[in-house]
């Protein structure tokens, strides 16, 4: 059950078990020794948000509705395709672009303002960055323009792409025009 938010309690109020859990126990940061004994006292009564601190690996991690996920760990998305988008799940996460072929990786503006990604071409082929639906400023490399793509045009060199304001972007990194 998700937390029930913020209460304030009165001194003669009469606190209750379900105020307890919802209150209290449901927004607390629960401390285990390890992912075993983290599913032994919470079994299956996950809900999304719970936030959890793992000793073994010193780790904070939140239930995302599906799994337990570092608060610091980064997505990392391998991208073999020749077209990818990027979405809303590779903020703050790695692109591995590993084509032999040429790649385009489309932005668009689906991030919010302080999210990143960077992208690493670890294959053959060149990768191109290009502004997507919504980007509305682009710029990196000295120059600007949705119309402008950069290249990371040796491998195992990267780019880091910002989201620094509505709708604009900047590529930093060791691109070219």
């Amino acid at each position: 059950m998700p937390g029930l938010g913020r209460r304030t309690f009165i001194a003669t109020e009469v606190l209750t078990a379900a105020n307890v859990n919802g209150y209290l126990m449901d927004q607390a940061v629960m401390v285990f020794a390890g992912t075993a004994a983290r599913s032994s006292a919470i079994g299956t009564a996950l809900s999304e948000g719970m936030v959890t601190y793992r000793s073994d690996f010193n780790v904070l991690e939140v239930y995302d509705g599906a799994n337990f996920v570092g608060v610091n760990e980064r997505a990392i998305t391998n991208a073999t395709v020749a077209a990818y988008t990027a979405t809303l799940a590779n903020a703050n996460g790695l692109i591995v672009a590993s084509s032999t072929a040429a790649q385009t990786i489309t932005v668009p503006d689906v991030f919010e303002i302080g999210q990143s990604f960077e992208v690493i071409r670890d294959g053959a082929g060149t990768v191109s960055l290009a502004a997507g639906s919504g980007a509305t400023s682009w710029a990196g490399a000295g120059t600007a323009g949705t119309a402008v793509t950069f290249k990371i045009d040796q491998q195992y060199n990267g780019a880091q792409v910002f989201k620094v304001a509505a709708n604009a972007y900047r590529v930093i990194g060791k691109i070219t025009v």
